[in-house]
């Protein structure tokens, strides 16, 4: 194994653990700013040994070697330095992939709001945390509250034949029976809400539950933005 391999290995592998340490002060017992500063001038070290020490080469490659070395300490450095941005990057992009799947963004006021695109039917919908549950729900402002299928509301532990059907809500099919309950937990990425009114529709009246006004109402702001809805806590 060559010097120029090392000296990849080193640096790949002190910007791995810079990645997985970059909330922490400390790197193997260094400040992380002098531990990233040891890991790109370690290679660079070892590079100008191999010149120094190594077989005689020509200007020509050498000058070639310290470009190639240049390049590739730049780019992991690059990487490094802007991973927050890349992963804000590719969860935007993963969330317009995967219908349902929310985006947390911080705002330029320091606070975190929760983006939901628009699916083809027009609709927004969103993995749900219910009483520890994730549970797909369709984004209803005409809901006067949250309303669970009877198949999500035996998910999250309720036996719907012992539920009193004693109210009457709208869906999609029809006005339809439901049965009041009160769910411990709602929660939509950092947005959380305990001791949430809501209901459970009777079976077969509603095909996807529904995230209503007795959540939405709780937000601090609800924006649509072309094919976007931002959710403020």
């Amino acid at each position: 194994m060559n010097r120029f391999t090392v000296a990849l290995i080193i640096l790949g592998a002190g910007l791995v653990l810079l990645m997985l340490n970059h909330d922490g002060d400390r790197v193997l017992g260094m400040r992380s700013d002098d531990f990233g500063r040891v890991v790109y001038l370690l290679p660079i070290a070892l590079m100008l040994a191999a010149g120094i020490w190594g077989r005689r080469i020509s200007t020509s490659e050498t000058i070639r070697n310290m470009l190639v070395w240049l390049v590739i300490i730049l780019g992991l450095a690059t990487a490094y330095l802007y991973r927050q941005e890349a992963a804000g990057v590719g969860n935007r992009l993963l969330a317009g992939l995967v219908p349902g799947r929310a985006v947390v963004v911080t705002t330029s006021e320091g606070g975190e709001e929760v983006i939901l695109h628009k699916l083809m039917s027009g609709h927004y919908e969103a993995y749900v945390t219910v009483n520890g549950q994730s549970i797909s729900m369709l984004v209803d402002t005409g809901a006067s509250m949250v309303t669970l299928s009877r198949e999500d509301a035996e998910r999250i532990g309720f036996i719907p034949e012992n539920l009193n059907y004693s109210m009457t809500v709208m869906t999609a099919n029809g006005r339809a029976r439901a049965a009041p309950v009160t769910l411990g937990e709602v929660a939509i990425g950092p947005i959380v809400r305990t001791n949430v009114p809501a209901s459970v529709a009777e079976e077969g009246r509603l095909d996807q539950s529904l995230l209503g006004m007795s959540f939405l109402q709780t937000l601090g702001s609800l924006q649509m933005q072309t094919d976007e809805l931002r959710l403020r806590d």
